[in-house]
């Protein structure tokens, strides 16, 4: 009996440990914000712009922009307390080319963003650049 009682005691405790380091990462933390920014790295644009806009079913339509080269678009999102703050859509228009991508994605993005919570994207000619520290570009998806 007292060996099946100390099963249970340690099996609850353990459960009671996963859970609370679940809640214990960075990206759960109630109220964490996350940088989110989308530049436009076209080198050969010239005159079109690359237009931006962007939506969350939680904080609704965020607007866009007209971004020229070099320029970008950025907000701050706000985590709530189970780690879903939100999923931002954007759509991307380039010279009648078209793109919808999720810029932000709570569950996908809480730790590949890093510890600085900087969710940056380059796009470019040939797709879209994921960085946590705009100095490590990694390509995420094509433009089609």
């Amino acid at each position: 009996m007292k060996l099946l009682a100390g099963f249970l005691l340690i099996s609850s405790f353990s459960l009671c440990c996963l859970l609370l380091s679940k809640f214990l990462e960075p990206e759960y933390f109630y109220g964490a914000d996350f940088d989110v920014r989308v530049i436009n790295g076209f080198r050969t644009n010239s005159s079109l712009p690359l237009v931006i806009w962007c939506s969350s079913d939680y904080h609704g339509d965020i607007g866009g922009r007209a971004l020229q080269e070099g320029d970008d678009f950025s907000w701050v999102v706000r985590a709530n307390f189970w780690g879903g703050a939100a999923r931002f859509l954007c759509t991307i228009k380039w010279d009648g080319t078209r793109r919808r991508f999720d810029a932000f994605e709570a569950e996908r993005d809480g730790r590949r963003c890093g510890p600085l919570r900087k969710c940056s994207w380059l796009v470019r000619e040939d797709g879209f650049y994921f960085s946590s520290d705009e100095v490590n570009w990694k390509k995420d998806f094509s433009w089609f």
